[in-house]
């Protein structure tokens, strides 16, 4: 369909509140402010880096995430290494080079991710937008009684919390910026005998070091990456590993990892748990266990936001958004960064920002309601014809990554470098093939040597404020 949009109004600054210090929020706040607009940020921990901020101390909270509010943010794991290499996750004029003194690793360990955030947030002085251990508890329209879903004039009640003296703020802004992320809370299956299952049970959300089940009989229950992860790293100290997977006909490199441990086991899902310990899979299978371990993913959630149902999660399907980012109703007031999943995350991110901020300002538009929600429908018709279910309709795994690039036309953003995408397909299939090694060895040195000559990365001094 061809989208007409309405001509855009002279550049305006505006006040807006970003919900979320990680990658998606800290590129936001950069973009907002480069456009003039005035800008907070809240952000419920100590520091910057969202998801990459490493949460040791899992304790408090539910093993299986089921309290009303989460006390940890992260679901990243001690050992946890990027599944894509360093040279495609950088920001569009800020590189993810190896420095010095520090993890110089192509596939570095999550602490080097949040060192380049906070080195972004440094270069680009983004702090002193950002409010820390603040949760922002309400966010609600103003003044919604009155029917201006056409003019789409709208401000935010922003109320937030001071996590330390329980002091209370509540502010109105001219828009917000969603950028929680969605990697917290935990998304359980539903097997019968789950409650009854008296031994240990938890989801990966918690998983942080494998010595707790030494010697363990451990069930994973997932085949995502961080199910194959973890299940190889607790192949080392348990007694035995029983990874449940949807199909068995899982990629190669798996394989050769199980077939190099006897106490590595691939099985179907699970039938049933029984309260003496008992796991009965589909198969007719069945062992005793100590730990379930649930690498079965996460929800969308905002429990801050009231939107009068404009915008909805049903069945981990935020929306109706068009491409992923407004309300039709509520845009551009409302927007949401960092949705879609399995794609080149950072790059897309600030593509989100730079849109945001310029419609923000005026110096673009969307289409009107009644075309966005045509283009919404007509996206959800695709997503149903290719099979796709509804609760992975974020899940963009365009191996071409030209969805990237349809979404920065909207804005004159480039496309993404051609060496990326290859780099990052080269990546992905070679983590099929050879799970174990791929973030220590791969085959396209070529490629990687040519890519470093590019000005992208050549460039000496970090770009100015």
């Amino acid at each position: 369909m061809v989208l007409v949009t309405t001509e855009p109004i002279k550049s305006q600054s505006k006040t807006v509140c970003v919900i979320g210090a990680g990658p998606s929020g800290l590129v936001s706040a950069r973009e907002l402010r480069k456009e003039g607009h005035k800008v907070v940020v809240m952000e419920q921990n100590d520091d910057i880096g969202g998801q990459w901020l490493y949460q040791p101390e899992v304790e408090e909270e539910d093993p299986l995430g089921k309290s009303k509010t989460l006390k940890v943010h992260s679901s990243v794991y001690s050992s946890l290494r990027l599944a894509s290499p360093r040279e495609v996750m950088g920001f569009s004029d800020f590189p993810f080079t190896a420095k010095k003194g520090r993890d110089t690793r192509r596939f570095p360990g999550h602490e080097e991710l949040w060192l380049y955030l906070k080195d972004f947030c440094e270069v680009f002085g983004l702090r002193e937008m950002i409010r820390f251990n603040v949760r922002v508890e309400f966010v609600g329209m103003v003044d919604d009684d009155k029917d201006d879903d056409h003019d789409n004039v709208k401000r935010w009640m922003v109320k937030s919390v001071e996590k330390e003296s329980g002091e209370v703020m509540e502010e109105v802004y001219d828009a917000v910026v969603v950028a929680t992320g969605h990697y917290s809370y935990p998304r359980l299956p539903s097997i019968k005998g789950m409650d009854l299952w008296k031994r240990k049970q938890l989801h990966s959300h918690i998983y942080r070091v494998p010595d707790p089940y030494r010697d363990e009989v451990v069930v994973v229950v997932g085949c995502s990456m961080s199910g194959q992860d973890i299940s190889i790293e607790l192949v080392e100290v348990a007694k035995e590993v029983h990874l449940s997977a949807k199909s068995l006909d899982v990629p190669p490199g798996l394989s050769k990892v199980i077939s190099k441990h006897q106490n590595f086991h691939l099985h179907p899902q699970i039938e049933s748990l029984e309260e003496d310990g008992r796991v009965l899979f589909v198969d007719g299978s069945c062992i005793v266990a100590d730990t379930i371990l649930y690498c079965t993913g996460y929800w969308y959630k905002f429990p801050f936001l009231e939107s009068k149902g404009r915008v909805e999660v049903d069945d981990n399907r935020v929306g109706p958004l068009f491409e992923h980012t407004f309300s039709p109703w509520l845009s551009p007031s409302l927007s949401f960064v960092g949705i879609p999943r399995k794609l080149i995350g950072f790059p897309f991110f600030e593509s989100q920002a730079k849109w945001i901020a310029k419609l923000l300002s005026g110096k673009t538009c969307l289409p009107c309601s009644d075309q966005m929600m045509q283009s919404i429908a007509e996206f959800y018709q695709s997503r149903e014809a290719n099979g796709t279910p509804k609760r992975n309709t974020h899940d963009i795994a365009d191996f071409n990554l030209q969805y990237s690039d349809k979404y920065a036309d909207y804005i004159g953003f480039p496309h993404l470098e051609d060496w990326r995408k290859e780099l990052c397909l080269s990546a992905i299939l070679n983590s099929l093939e050879n799970l174990e090694t791929y973030r220590d060895s791969w085959d396209d040195d070529d490629l990687l040597q040519q890519t470093l000559q590019n000005p992208y990365f050549t460039q000496l001094s970090p770009p100015p404020h």
